[in-house]
């Protein structure tokens, strides 16, 4: 369907924005219910559209359902964060990949060019995990809109799980996420957050 104009000025409604936001819980504790491959697909088919810079899309996503790989995993998660990923129903590792500018002129094919601006290992580094943090943003709040929660974990050997998950070299972890659905109880209550006039000025 091809938005009206009058649709493209909708504000989202308010009991979608609690579901993304205000209600919202980061999860420590899932219920057994598995997350299956086409959750994971509708997820990311729904967040691809989110905007980055230059349409960059560096971030990569593997899932880890084997008992293999998952018990590799919590050997390099810190001991608190062990517990959280045994009961995930699904944990993803969200990496950079460091060879995205590949993918630039599929992406963004106005600008033929635009490969060589990251010619720069330093510079294609700082913006392949800049961008793919965004993107684990919108992950994270795609898996809210999936009507699952999100678990996400930075405590970690970043290098231990660079070399059994992406031994090439040419990827970096950058978080850790448990999916499923929360557990009773699951989360702290919300904490804090700055208000309006601590964070927003004008000039």
């Amino acid at each position: 369907m091809i938005p009206t104009e009058t649709s493209r000025h909708l504000a989202l409604d308010p009991v979608a924005q609690d579901l993304l936001f205000r209600e919202a819980r980061t999860a420590t504790a899932f219920t057994s219910e598995p997350v299956g491959d086409e959750q994971v697909r509708a997820i990311y088919e729904l967040v691809k559209y989110a905007p980055t810079s230059m349409n960059q899309q560096p971030m990569r996503v593997v899932l880890l359902r084997s008992p293999e790989a998952r018990g590799e995993l919590r050997t390099h998660l810190a001991h608190g964060n062990r517990a959280k990923a045994a009961t995930a129903p699904l944990i993803a590792l969200l990496a950079a990949d460091l060879r995205f500018h590949e993918t630039l002129p599929e992406v963004f094919p106005h600008l033929p060019e635009a490969k060589d601006l990251f010619a720069d290992p330093a510079v294609r580094r700082d913006s392949a995990l800049f961008n793919t943090a965004l993107q684990v943003a919108y992950f994270i709040v795609g898996i809210r809109a999936a009507g699952l929660a999100a678990g996400p974990i930075v405590g970690y050997d970043a290098d231990a799980i660079n070399k059994a998950f992406f031994g090439d070299g040419t990827k970096e972890i950058v978080t850790v996420v448990n999916i499923g659905r929360p557990a009773a109880g699951s989360g702290h209550p919300r904490l804090p957050r700055l208000a309006f006039h601590d964070v927003v000025s004008t000039v």
